[in-house]
């Protein structure tokens, strides 16, 4: 059993999970899983730069965390930085900071990348379980959402791409697509209103729809057997469709959440105010800004692959990075 600490930082959040990894099965027990808004993507679709207010944040937070990491004991770490920080021009600045403060090279990986981990750490025990291939898998986050077409290879080892391999098969990816349609760059693009116009959400849709046309010239959309959501903007449609009292992960993950209510609650978010949406009781306050944008580019991808239904998954790229530290 080795003891692993992956951090996933994204335009939106900075998450971290403790894990213990069992070799002989490829299985996490978490040890400690959190996450914080930093809004690190702050203005970044807009000037180029990550802002240094943002920069602060992220770097506060990465201070909490080692403090995590150092009392857990673990014993190895991997930083995977995402859409944020990919083509800004002061990048270095940011993985100076994260390197004094963690002790760790932070990674800045492409989207392809990004897709393939978040495709392991999502998929393991639902393609184990037996559920219909090949799974689609969309990873909404802040700056972009990533798109991932594969399956499950029974009776295959332990993978050395990043995929989660074990005695009873691993995952494999048969095509990735990053396209930049996060809740964040959305709502900083077109969802200026509160709440928004009827001409801001018909443009980011438009946008919206564009960039799933892109990301279908890669993925084979149509080929999709279950579709599986991940990240924020996803389990807080399912908690509003499950009409939760308040966030609870155990209910949440793989709950399956038919398509009209994922349309009926991205119109009721859509339609409310910022006052009305920080009131519900399972929303994350840093949510309240984008969680309108989020709930619009699921419902526009359900528009576009030919299932009934997405599968809301609580494990997702922070899993897969864990998992890469016992696959290489």
């Amino acid at each position: 059993m080795t003891r692993v600490a992956a951090i996933d930082c994204g335009t939106n959040s900075i998450r971290l999970l403790v894990a213990d990894i069992v070799a002989e099965h490829a299985t996490l027990r978490d040890v400690d899983r959190r996450m914080e808004i930093v809004r690190l993507g702050q203005g970044v679709d807009r000037t180029g730069r990550l802002a240094p207010d943002a920069i602060q944040r992220t770097l506060a937070a990465c201070r909490r965390y080692a403090r995590i990491i150092r009392d857990t004991g673990a014993e190895q770490i991997r930083f995977v930085a995402t859409s944020a920080t990919r083509d800004v021009e002061n990048r270095a600045d940011f993985v100076a900071g994260v390197r004094d403060e963690l002790g760790v090279e932070p990674e800045v990986i492409t989207g392809d990348e990004e897709a393939a981990l978040s495709f392991a750490g999502a998929t393991r025990e639902l393609l184990a379980a037996g559920v219909e291939q090949p799974v689609l898998v969309v990873d909404i986050g802040g700056g972009s959402t990533e798109f991932v077409l594969g399956g499950w290879d029974a009776d295959v080892g332990n993978s050395q791409d990043g995929s989660q391999g074990g005695s009873a098969g691993r995952t494999t990816v048969r095509a990735a697509r990053s396209v930049d349609i996060g809740c964040v760059r959305m709502t900083e693009r077109h969802l200026h209103s509160d709440p928004p116009t009827e001409d801001e959400i018909a443009a980011a849709r438009a946008d919206i729809d564009a960039s799933i046309s892109l990301a279908a010239e890669t993925v084979a959309l149509a080929q999709t057997g279950t579709l599986v959501g991940l990240a924020g903007s996803v389990t807080t449609v399912a908690a509003m469709a499950l009409d939760l009292p308040s966030y609870l992960p155990e209910r949440i993950h793989h709950a399956r959440i038919p398509a009209a209510d994922v349309h009926r609650v991205a119109r009721r978010l859509l339609s409310m105010s910022h006052a009305e949406r920080a009131a519900l009781p399972f929303m994350h306050p840093g949510r309240v800004d984008v969680i309108g944008a989020g709930a619009l580019v699921l419902a526009a991808i359900l528009d576009r692959v030919p299932v009934d239904e997405v599968v809301v998954s609580e494990h997702d790229i922070l899993d897969g990075i864990a998992f890469s530290l016992l696959t290489g």
